[in-house]
């Protein structure tokens, strides 16, 4: 994007549509993560729904590799942001949308499971959690995402395997829950009709008693789960 800020918050109507565009792969950088974690502070009280969508092509490739690879300090602080940013999404007191524009690996993979709806884009694009493939173990917040969303089916596949979805597969593995030709309009859609069905105070009270007990083990036992943390290639 144009703009030198990769996350803008934009207003459709009574939706919050964040949107996620650093004219690249969207990794997960420090700055990237502290502007995203904002956006959602942001949007905690005044819509009625929230959207976040990716760039075209590219909804996140996960974490900035060259942090993650800069060093255990800095890849653990990355981490320990990262979790906070999920955390952020998955505990939202509004419904959140996923537009997921393209290529959804690794933290973006997370993203996903970290929301409400999931709507793909079709096309040639590659969902999951690649971490076992370039030699970076799975944390236990992680686990604990694909355990709460994916297919049990798929949990083996997509965790210690690494199987990577086409979208089609991503639906049926539980990162996504349909796809469409253009996702972000039809995520802000589903979002403008969720805001318009649903009482909000209802809905943010049953979000706390569905995911605070998820919420609350994983910020308990993160720093001791960051200390195990390593990379082996």
């Amino acid at each position: 994007m144009a703009d030198a800020t990769p996350v803008a918050v934009e207003m459709t109507g009574d939706v919050a549509v964040i949107r996620i565009d650093d004219g690249k792969a969207n990794a997960l950088s420090p700055a990237l993560i502290d502007e995203f974690v904002t956006a959602l502070a942001s949007t905690a009280a005044g819509p009625g729904a929230v959207v976040i969508a990716g760039r075209p092509g590219r909804f996140s490739a996960g974490f900035d590799l060259s942090v993650m690879t800069s060093g255990a300090d800095a890849a653990r602080s990355l981490l320990r942001d990262g979790t906070g940013l999920l955390l952020a999404m998955y505990s939202h007191p509004r419904p959140v949308v996923v537009a997921a524009t393209g290529h959804a690996l690794a933290a973006g993979a997370l993203m996903l499971l970290a929301a409400d709806l999931r709507i793909g884009a079709e096309g040639d694009f590659k969902i999951g959690l690649n971490e076992h493939a370039i030699g970076m173990p799975l944390p236990a917040f992680a686990l604990e995402l694909a355990a709460d969303r994916l297919s049990r089916r798929h949990l083996t596949r997509a965790t210690a395997l690494a199987e990577i979805y086409d979208p089609a597969g991503a639906v049926d593995a539980g990162y996504l829950d349909e796809t469409a030709a253009d996702p972000v309009a039809e995520a802000i859609t589903r979002a403008t009709t969720i805001s318009e069905t649903i009482d909000m105070t209802a809905f943010a009270g049953t979000r706390a008693r569905m995911r605070s007990a998820l919420v609350d083990r994983v910020r308990a036992g993160l720093e001791e789960d960051l200390a195990k943390f390593s990379l082996s290639g």
